[in-house]
């Protein structure tokens, strides 16, 4: 059994109690928020605009900002924030900077309408997206710093429990707040606006957790040496001090986190780096067009919102809960497998229901089945990741892995609306089932590979 799965058993389910799990509860629920606002959610209001389901497609790369943070991650590992980073420290200054540019923004898009402010609308959303990956980088460092292995599964599966809820509130929420306040069956402007505005309230769930929790203490000597080391060396060379200052700060900021992984995992890094590129593209990839699909299949905003909000906020919980418990019982890397075929098989019962026409009934149960597969996969997922980062280099070792978790499938999603308009949903639902298949190779020829290497952890139970 791999090492991330050393949770003490006969603690069971109590290990959700403990403090840390609940603060990541709450700022997984943060970090969920956004996501769904510039993609699914955003998905629906454009398509009751009228808006053509080829430009919903396009629309959705603006996602694609998940898929590059890691580019600026060594600046959120490294560079503080003036005056916020000051006051609260390196990881919750980062925080809360990015959550209030996140709450910001949401407003801007609540003041957008894409009949007429589509360009516009677009602006605030990739504000949102860019913002939201930020949040995530340094929640996720923060989660990994929080706490030993031991107790990294809990974490990760009471982080996407609070991300899931969030990303039901931003679905099913946001959907019914945009037909209480506008209309459930036709076109209003002033509903969805209304939506986004209280979205942006709910950022106050991460704003104040922020606002709360303790910064983590970490050692950081090992790394201040090799920057020293190199600045001498640069110096040595006949750089200039800034110079030789910058290079160092570069080297130890963005080499050092990549050389680190490399050197770890050995030949086995390819093969990580491919299951990460591509476990989720099944469920991404189907995640564009699902909302569109329930509009084009005739279900109101209300019956949508109404049985994401029950069955999806119970399997949510019931998915997460029970990945956690599974991979410290089975080990990441079956889970992960259990995962992945889950996704495939609530893939096909959205083709099912392509030829079921408006059914209520089946609408609940792909819904649940959906919620219910994705918070097992998730959880496992996030442990997987987690358990490959060096704590030294956390918040970019991670951005690395989750962007490229989101970037292959984003890019592909982006092509789902001319897929849907040339073949239907049936044929599209059947394609992303099976191109998920890959993912269960790659994950065995992983569990056949000793891939696992220790990593120094500081943080204090």
């Amino acid at each position: 059994m791999d090492q991330i799965s050393q949770i003490n058993k006969d603690q069971g389910w109590r290990i959700y109690l403990n403090p840390k799990a609940l603060i990541m509860l709450a700022l997984g629920f943060s970090s969920g928020l956004p996501i769904l606002l510039v993609f699914g959610t955003l998905s629906f209001w454009l398509r009751e605009a009228d808006v053509s389901r080829t430009s919903i497609g396009f629309f959705s790369w603006v996602a694609l900002a998940y898929g590059f943070k890691w580019i600026w991650s060594p600046l959120i590992d490294r560079f503080p924030v003036p005056l916020f980073c000051h006051l609260l420290g390196r990881r919750r200054g980062w925080m809360l900077f990015s959550q209030l540019l996140i709450v910001l923004s949401l407003c801007g898009m609540a003041l957008s309408n894409p009949q007429t402010d589509l360009a516009q609308l677009a602006i605030f959303a990739v504000i949102v997206a860019f913002a939201s990956a930020s949040q995530d980088i340094v929640i996720d460092a923060y989660r990994i710093e929080l706490a030993t292995e031991r107790l990294q599964a809990a974490l990760a599966a009471t982080y996407m429990t609070g991300y899931r809820l969030a990303m039901i509130m931003a679905g099913a929420g946001a959907l019914a707040f945009a037909a209480w306040f506008g209309s459930d069956s036709g076109y209003n402007a002033h509903g969805w606006q209304i939506a986004y505005f209280i979205m942006a309230g709910f950022m106050l769930v991460g704003i104040i957790t922020t606002l709360c929790i303790h910064e983590p203490t970490l050692d950081t000597q090992a790394i201040a040496k090799i920057e020293d080391e190199c600045f001498i060396s640069l110096k040595q060379r006949g750089y200039s001090h800034k110079t030789a200052k910058l290079g160092a700060w570069f080297y130890t900021a963005a080499v050092m986190p990549f050389k680190d992984f490399f050197s770890r995992y050995g030949t086995s890094a390819i093969t990580i780096l491919l299951l990460i590129s591509c476990y989720r593209i099944s469920d991404v990839v189907m995640g564009v067009m699902s909302n569109a699909f329930y509009v084009d299949m005739g279900f109101t905003k209300t019956e949508v919102a109404s049985v994401s909000k029950v069955f999806g906020v119970i399997m949510t919980l019931v998915g997460a809960g029970l990945g956690g418990i599974l991979v410290s019982k089975f080990g990441t890397l079956r889970i992960l497998a259990l995962g992945a075929l889950l996704s495939a098989i609530t893939n096909l019962l959205f083709m099912v229901f392509t030829y079921m026409g408006n059914n209520l009934e089946m609408l609940t149960l792909v819904i649940s089945a959906d919620n219910l597969g994705a918070g097992i996969a998730t959880a496992a997922f996030v442990t997987f990741m987690s358990s490959l980062t060096n704590v030294a280099f956390s918040a970019t070792q991670y951005a690395l892995f989750s962007s490229i978790m989101m970037l292959f499938p984003k890019f592909i999603a982006g092509f789902s609306g001319i897929y849907v308009d040339h073949f239907g949903y049936n044929i599209f639902f059947l394609t992303t089932a099976l191109i998920g298949i890959p993912v269960l190779a790659l994950i065995k020829v992983l569990s056949n590979k000793n891939y696992h290497q220790p990593k120094t952890h500081s943080a204090q139970e």
